[in-house]
C-alpha cells in the first residue's frame, strides 16, 4: 500500500511540473489511507478512489487496480465491474491531462479487467484454501474424539471384565462360607462368628461390585455389550479358532496363565486377538508368529507377521482405533506397548506388562 501510494503521489507531482503539495496528492494520499485502513462500510474506499480516478485519471491508476482487486476477491465482482465503468466513463466527462484512456488505443481497460479477473481468482483460491484448512481441522478433532471414545470403550470393556472375574470368586467365597456356617455345631464360636462376617461382606462386596461396575455394561434400560461370559478365555483356544479359519500361526507359549493376574490373561487375550485380526485383514495369506511368556517378572506378548505376498490385503484400510484401546489396557497396567513396522516390512506388535510384585526389579529381555 505505502509503494502504491507513493507511486499516485509521484504520478500526480509529475503531472502538474513535480509540485508534490497539490490538491491530486493529497487525494491518493487519502485514498491510500481509506484502502489500508478499511474503515466504514467496505464499498466507502472503492467509490472514493473510483471518483478520484475518474476526475483526475491515470495517477490514480495504481490505487484503482488495488481497490478493483480487492473488491473481485471479496466476492464483489459486479461492484469491481462498476467501478471500472465509472472511472472509465469519468475520464471520458472530465478529459483529464493524462487520462485513463491514453497513451494506448483501448487505454487502461485492459489493465482494469486483469485487476478484476485476478481478484476473482485470487479469492477463489483464498476460499478453498480456508476451506481445505478447515476441513483439516474437522478431520483431526474426529480423530481425536474417535481416541477418545476408544479409549473410553476399552476402559468400560475391562471394568466389565474384571467385574465378570471377581464377581465369579466374590461368589465363590460366599458360597464355601456359607457352606461352612451350616456346620457351626462342629465349629468354636469364635470361627462360626468369623465366618459369618466373612461371608455377610463378601456378599456386599459383590452388590457394591454389580452396582459400581455393573451400571458400566448398561445405559438406561439397554444393554451395551453383549461379550458373552465368563471372559476369561484360554488364549491357545482362539488362536485354534484363528487355525481352523485358514489362517497359519506359528504359537509359543511359556510359562502358566496361572501365574500372571487375570488383568495379565485379559490383556493378552485382547492384544493376541486384535493382532491375529489385524493380520487377517492386512495380510490374510502371511504367516503369523505369536510368543506369549506370563513371566514372572513380568507377561510379555509378541505377535509378528510379514507384509502381504498378493493383493488381498491391499484394500483394507486400518482406522488405528483398535491400538489405541489397546494401548489404554497396556498403560493403565503399568506396561507398554509398541506397535509399527520392522524389519523387512514385517509388522510387529509387542507389550510388556510387569507383574505387581516385580514392578521394581528392572526390565526382562
Amino acid at each position: 500500500m505505502a509503494l502504491l501510494t507513493l507511486a499516485a503521489v509521484q504520478n500526480a507531482a509529475s503531472g502538474v511540473g513535480g509540485r508534490y503539495l497539490t490538491l491530486p496528492s493529497a487525494v491518493a494520499v487519502l485514498c491510500g489511507l481509506l484502502l489500508l485502513l478499511r474503515r466504514g462500510h467496505w464499498l466507502l474506499a472503492p467509490v472514493v478512489v473510483t471518483a478520484a480516478a475518474g476526475v483526475w485519471g491515470w495517477p490514480l491508476l495504481p490505487l484503482l487496480l488495488l481497490a478493483l482487486f480487492d473488491l473481485a476477491a471479496d466476492r464483489h465482482t459486479p461492484a469491481a465491474v462498476t467501478c471500472a465503468a465509472v472511472a472509465l466513463a469519468g475520464n471520458a466527462l472530465f478529459q483529464p491531462a493524462v487520462s485513463l484512456w491514453r497513451p494506448q488505443q483501448y487505454g487502461s481497460s485492459l489493465f482494469l479487467l486483469l485487476a478484476v479477473t485476478a481478484g476473482s481468482w485470487m479469492g477463489s483460491r483464498r476460499r478453498l484454501v480456508q476451506a481445505l484448512h478447515a476441513q483439516v481441522e474437522h478431520l483431526r478433532i474426529e480423530r481425536e474424539l474417535r481416541e477418545q471414545a476408544a479409549r473410553g470403550a476399552e476402559r468400560s470393556a475391562i471394568a466389565a471384565e474384571m467385574h465378570d472375574v471377581l464377581a465369579h470368586r466374590l461368589s465363590l467365597i460366599a458360597l464355601h462360607t456359607g457352606v461352612l456356617a451350616t456346620r457351626r455345631d462342629t465349629l468354636p464360636d469364635p470361627v462360626v462368628e468369623r465366618l459369618t462376617l466373612l461371608r455377610t461382606a463378601s456378599t456386599d462386596a459383590l452388590t457394591d461390585l454389580r452396582d459400581v461396575l455393573g451400571a458400566l455394561r448398561t445405559t438406561g434400560e439397554r444393554l451395551v455389550t453383549d461379550r458373552p461370559a465368563p471372559v476369561l478365555r484360554d488364549v491357545e483356544e482362539m488362536i485354534e479358532e484363528a487355525r481352523a479359519g485358514g489362517q497359519v500361526i506359528d504359537a509359543a507359549v511359556e510359562g502358566r496363565p496361572e501365574q500372571a493376574p487375570a488383568a495379565h490373561r485379559l490383556a493378552v487375550l485382547r492384544l493376541a486377538q486384535e493382532a491375529l485380526t489385524n493380520a487377517r485383514k492386512h495380510a490374510p495369506d502371511a504367516p503369523v508368529r505369536v510368543r506369549i511368556d506370563y513371566g514372572p517378572p513380568a507377561t510379555l506378548i509378541e505377535v509378528t507377521n510379514p507384509p502381504a505376498t498378493g493383493v488381498h490385503g491391499a484394500r483394507a484400510v486400518p482406522s488405528g482405533f483398535g491400538l489405541v484401546g489397546l494401548r489404554e489396557r497396556v498403560e493403565a497396567l503399568g506396561g507398554h506397548l509398541t506397535a509399527g513396522p520392522g524389519g523387512a516390512g514385517a509388522w510387529r506388535l509387542a507389550a510388556r506388562i510387569p507383574h505387581p510384585a516385580a514392578e521394581q526389579n528392572g526390565p526382562r529381555t
